[in-house]
């Protein structure tokens, strides 16, 4: 079974509690306006074996608290993605979270959710134009539902207003030198921190979908 894959890093501490392991999905046909991850909408053929994916983050697995899962829509690929899921764990029992932009009555019915194979889920599509005080959330429309007994556990007391201290990105670098942000940015943070950039002589090409 193949996944379309857009990318793994570790650790990512603005995702959830503790140093998770965050793996990105390629394909999202919601394409929410305002999204900061278009550059995971594109629909690309499945190219990454989720066997072999599972082998090359066991390594990770062992030092990570939890994994969140995002893209993407992860929901787009089920059987690839319930694959994913069931590998993990077996090799592990931290907690996962994942995020989907369908909301959650279209997931009650689907194996991932039915069999307790992720933890969290954060629903519904981003809304721009809506409020964003909530923990985790890039609009205040999203929900976070817990699943398990270990969702419970893990993320039932986080289901609470953003402080000051959660609104923080992870800063990550890959081999061919490209810088991804890891996180939810407030309003405005983008085009703030590209002025600032700017007026320092360096230009910054963001993944944001304009609303």
């Amino acid at each position: 079974m193949k996944l379309a894959l857009s990318r793994v890093h570790f650790p990512v501490t603005t995702l959830g509690p503790g140093r998770r392991l965050g793996i990105w999905v390629q394909g999202c046909s919601i394409r929410c306006p305002g999204c900061i991850s278009s550059d995971t909408w594109a629909t690309r053929t499945p190219d990454v074996d989720v066997a072999e994916l599972l082998e090359n983050i066991q390594p990770w697995l062992q030092e990570c608290d939890g994994i969140t899962i995002s893209g993407g829509e992860p929901f787009e690929q089920p059987e690839a993605f319930k694959q994913l899921l069931r590998g993990i764990r077996q090799l592990s029992g931290v907690s996962i979270l994942a995020y989907s932009g369908q909301s959650l009555e279209a997931l009650e019915n689907s194996d991932v959710v039915k069999q307790g194979l992720v933890d969290c889920l954060i629903s519904d599509p981003f809304e721009v134009n809506m409020g964003q005080t909530k923990y985790l959330r890039g609009s205040d429309n999203q929900r976070m539902t817990c699943l398990t007994a270990l969702g419970h556990e893990v993320f039932g007391f986080l289901d609470r207003y953003a402080t000051d201290d959660d609104r923080r990105l992870d800063v990550m670098f890959d081999a061919n030198g490209e810088v991804w942000l890891a996180g939810i940015p407030r309003r405005g943070d983008i085009s703030r921190l590209q002025l600032i950039l700017e007026n320092q002589g360096t230009y910054l090409r963001t993944t944001e979908a304009r609303s």
